[in-house]
C-alpha cells in the first residue's frame, strides 16, 4: 500500500513537472518571435547600402546647426571598442567617443562624445554639425606640441547583421575646449584605412602605427609605421633599412609615448601555419591544410626619433629607428589579448584580457582576468598591483594632543583667527577663546562635492578584455570592456576609479545591469533543447517500474544528439564544397546592382582580387558558353579553363573601370575605405570583440 502511495504522489509530481515544463516552453515560443520580429525589423539583407545609411548620418548631423552640450539624465548607452580619453584642456573631464554595440543580432555604431565631470559626477552629451561618422576600432591621442588638441584616425563601421562592413581613412582634430572638429586634409600620401592600430605623440609628431585591414578573402594585418608633422601638416611613411628589426604586423598593441619617441609592447594577430587534416581510422593523416592561428605578441621595441638639425631645410623628415628590446621580466602568466594599458608617469598601467585555449576545431576554452599591471618602461619589468586598505587614523584631533611643531603651529593659527574674528565682531581679544570659529573655510562648498556617496569595494572590476582606460590626476578610470559566456558576448556598462597613489580601493561611478544577449534563433533552439534536457535529467529515486522511463529518456537524448552530428556534418559538406556556387552567385547579385548577370568589382578591389573572389562563378559562365557554342568543357585542361575566366574576369574588370573609380572617389571624399562581405570569407557575423581584433 505504501508503494502504491508512494507512486501515485511520484506520478503526481511528474504531471507537475511536465505543466511546468509545458509552460516554460510557452514562455520560450513568445520570447522567440519577438527576437524575430526584432530581426525583421532591424535586420538588413545582403544588398545593404551602406553608402545611403551614411548619408542618412550626414543628414541627420546637419539638423544640428551648431555645436550643442546638454546635461544627460544617466551615463551613455553600453558600448565596445570606443575612445576614452583624460581631457588635455581640463583636469576635471573625461572623454568618450564613438563604440559599438553588439546584442547577437544587431550591432549599433555611435559618433557621440559624451564628457564626465569628475567634479560634478555629471555626463554631458556633445551634438555637432560636423563630427566623424558613427564608427569603433578607431585610435585618438593628445597632440604632442598641440597639447591641448585631440587627433583620430580611422575606425571600422558595419550593417546591423555585420554581413557587409568597411574600415575608415579619415583623420580629425578635436578641441576639448569648444568642443570642435576638424577634419584634415593632409599635403601627399597618408595611411590607408584601418582598425585596431594605435597612436601616441612625441614633440610635434602623431605615430600611427599597425592595425588590420578586412579583405574579401582574410583579414589582413598591418605593419606599416606613419608619423604625421602637425607643423606642416602633412603625412609621410618613413622608409627603414630593409635589415633592420621592426616588429611584426599586429593590432591591438600597447603604444606609449617616451621621451626619445615611443615605445610598443604586445599585441595580437593571426598567422598562417599548416595542420595535418582528418585522418583516417588507421590514424594515417589525410593531407595538410592552411589556417590562421592566434598569436598574442609579448615582444618589445623601442622606436627611436632624432629630430632634424634647426638649420634644415624645411619639411626634413626625422629620423626614425626601430630598436628591439629585451622581453619584459615578469611578463602577466599565461598570456592574454585583450589587455590595456594605458600611460601614468614613466609607467605602463595594464588591466584585464582573456587567455583562450583551443581545444577544438570548433570551440576554444576561454579564462578572463581582472589582475592589474604596472610596467616600468625604463626597467622593463612588469610589477602586480593590488588593493589595499585604508591605514586607521589615530584617534583625537584636537589641538591639545597634537604635540610636535606641527600641533603647535596649527594651535597658534587657530588662536590668531579667533582674535581677529573677536576683533571683527567688536569683542576685546580676552573674549576670544570663548568664541565659535568656522575653521573649514579652506574646504570647498558643498555644491562642488559630488552630489552621491559612491560605493567602494576592494576588489578589481569582474574579469574583461578590451576594456577602455584613463588616467586623470593619479585618478585610473576603467569604462566598460566584454565578457564571453559560452558563444555570448555582454558588453559592460560601467566605470570604476581607483587611486593610483593610495590603492586603497576600487571606487563605484556607475554600474548598470549588462543588457540580455538576443542571438540568433540556433542558438535559442540549442537552449531549448539543453534545457529540455536538464529538466529530465534531474535527482530522482528511480524504482524497478521506472527504468524503462530513464532509458527512454536517454534513447530520446542519443537520438537528438545523432540528429545534432548529422545536421553539422551536412552543413559543413554544403559549406565545404568548392564547386557549388549558387549561393555565392546570389550573393554578389544582391550586393551589386548588376543588368547582366554578371559578377561585379567592388570599390578598392584588384583584377586579381576581383578573380579571387568570382572565380568559380566566371568558370561557370565560361563552360555555359562552352556548351552553347557546341564545345565540351572537359576538353579543356583545369589550367586552360583558369586562363579563359580569368581572362573574362579581367575584360569585366575594365569595363567596369570607370564606373568604380567614381564610386572610389566619392568614398575616398567620405572617409571610406574598402567595403568587404564577410558572408565570402566565411567567417559569419562575429564581432570585432569576439575575433579577439
Amino acid at each position: 500500500m505504501a508503494k502504491k502511495d508512494k507512486k501515485s504522489s511520484k506520478t503526481d509530481s511528474k504531471q507537475a513537472k511536465l505543466a511546468e515544463k509545458k509552460q516554460k516552453q510557452e514562455k520560450k515560443a513568445e520570447k522567440k518571435a519577438k527576437v524575430k520580429s526584432s530581426k525583421v525589423e532591424g535586420s538588413d539583407a545582403e544588398d545593404v547600402d551602406l553608402d545611403q545609411v551614411l548619408e542618412e548620418y550626414r543628414k541627420q548631423q546637419e539638423q544640428f546647426l551648431k555645436v550643442t552640450e546638454t546635461v544627460s539624465q544617466a551615463p551613455p548607452k553600453p558600448r565596445s571598442s570606443s575612445t576614452f580619453l583624460a581631457s588635455p584642456s581640463n583636469s576635471n573631464q573625461l572623454l568618450l567617443f564613438g563604440g559599438e554595440n553588439y546584442n547577437g543580432a544587431i550591432a549599433t555604431f555611435y559618433n557621440d562624445l559624451h564628457i564626465y565631470y569628475v567634479d560634478r559626477d555629471e555626463w554631458h552629451c556633445v551634438t555637432s554639425p560636423n563630427a566623424p561618422l558613427p564608427r569603433s576600432g578607431h585610435a585618438w591621442c593628445r597632440g604632442g606640441n598641440q597639447s591641448n588638441s585631440v587627433f583620430l584616425f580611422g575606425g571600422e563601421f558595419s550593417s546591423p547583421k555585420q554581413g557587409t562592413f568597411y574600415h575608415y581613412n579619415d583623420f580629425w582634430r578635436l578641441e576639448p575646449s569648444t568642443r570642435e572638429w576638424a577634419r584634415l586634409e593632409t599635403k601627399g600620401k597618408s595611411p590607408p584605412a584601418r582598425s585596431g592600430h594605435r597612436m601616441t605623440y612625441f614633440k610635434n609628431y602623431i605615430i600611427l602605427f599597425g592595425g588590420f585591414q578586412d579583405t574579401s578573402n582574410q583579414t589582413k594585418y598591418l605593419g606599416d609605421l606613419w608619423i604625421y608633422d602637425t607643423q606642416n601638416f602633412t603625412w609621410h611613411e618613413p622608409k627603414l633599412p630593409p635589415a633592420q628589426l621592426k616588429p611584426d604586423a599586429r593590432s591591438s598593441f600597447t603604444f606609449l609615448p617616451h621621451e626619445q619617441g615611443a615605445v610598443l609592447y604586445g599585441g595580437y594577430s593571426r598567422v598562417k601555419t599548416t595542420v595535418s587534416a582528418n585522418k583516417s581510422a588507421k590514424g594515417a593523416a589525410q593531407g595538410q591544410r592552411n589556417i590562421l592561428k592566434p598569436l598574442i605578441h609579448q615582444d618589445c621595441f623601442y622606436l627611436r626619433i632624432t629630430q632634424p638639425p634647426a638649420d634644415s631645410p624645411p619639411n626634413t623628415l626625422p629620423n626614425v629607428r626601430w630598436e628591439r628590446r629585451k622581453k619584459p621580466a615578469n611578463t602577466p602568466n599565461p598570456a592574454r589579448a585583450g589587455t590595456t594599458m594605458t600611460y601614468h608617469k614613466g609607467r605602463g598601467i595594464m588591466f584585464g584580457g582573456v587567455h583562450d585555449e583551443e581545444q577544438s576545431e570548433e570551440g576554444m576554452d576561454s579564462e578572463f582576468f581582472n589582475q592589474m599591471f604596472a610596467w616600468n618602461i625604463e626597467r622593463n619589468r612588469f610589477f602586480p598591483l593590488a588593493l589595499r586598505k585604508p591605514r586607521n587614523q589615530k584617534k583625537g584631533g584636537s589641538s591639545e594632543q597634537r604635540g610636535g611643531r606641527r600641533g603647535r603651529a596649527q594651535a597658534n593659527e587657530e588662536e590668531l583667527l579667533k582674535q581677529l574674528a573677536a576683533l571683527q565682531a567688536g569683542s576685546s581679544v580676552e573674549d576670544a577663546d570663548a568664541m565659535d570659529i568656522d575653521l573649514t573655510g579652506d574646504e570647498p562648498e558643498e555644491s562642488d562635492k559630488p552630489a552621491r556617496e559612491m560605493p567602494v569595494s576592494m576588489e578589481f572590476p569582474h574579469p574583461r578584455f578590451n576594456a577602455a582606460m584613463a588616467v586623470q590626476d593619479d585618478i585610473l578610470y576603467i569604462y566598460g570592456g566584454t565578457f564571453e559566456k559560452g558563444d555570448r558576448e555582454y558588453t559592460f556598462d560601467d566605470l570604476y576609479a581607483i587611486d593610483l597613489g593610495k590603492m586603497d580601493g576600487c571606487k563605484e561611478v556607475f554600474n548598470r545591469e549588462v543588457e540580455n544577449w538576443v542571438g540568433s534563433e540556433d542558438e535559442e533552439d540549442e537552449d531549448d533543447e539543453d534545457d529540455d534536457w536538464d529538466d529530465d535529467d534531474e535527482d530522482e529515486e528511480y524504482e524497478d517500474g521506472d527504468v524503462d522511463m530513464r532509458d527512454e529518456q536517454l534513447l530520446t537524448e542519443s537520438k537528438r544528439k545523432k540528429k545534432q552530428q548529422v545536421d553539422e556534418g551536412s552543413v559543413a559538406d554544403s559549406t565545404s564544397t568548392a564547386g557549388s556556387t549558387e549561393t555565392d552567385t546570389e550573393t554578389d547579385t544582391t550586393t551589386t546592382s548588376v543588368g547582366d548577370g554578371l559578377p561585379h568589382p567592388r570599390p578598392f578591389e584588384s583584377r586579381r582580387e576581383f578573380f579571387n573572389r568570382t572565380s568559380n562563378e566566371w568558370q561557370e559562365v565560361l563552360m555555359t558558353s562552352l556548351r552553347w557554342k557546341g564545345i565540351q568543357p572537359e576538353t579543356l585542361t583545369v589550367k586552360e579553363i583558369k586562363t579563359k575566366a580569368f581572362e573574362m574576369s579581367e575584360e569585366k574588370w575594365w569595363d567596369c573601370r570607370e564606373e568604380i573609380t567614381a564610386l572610389e572617389d566619392e568614398q575616398e571624399a567620405a572617409g571610406i575605405g574598402e567595403i568587404v562581405s564577410l558572408e565570402q570569407r566565411g567567417e559569419g557575423g562575429a564581432g570585432a570583440a569576439g575575433r579577439r581584433r
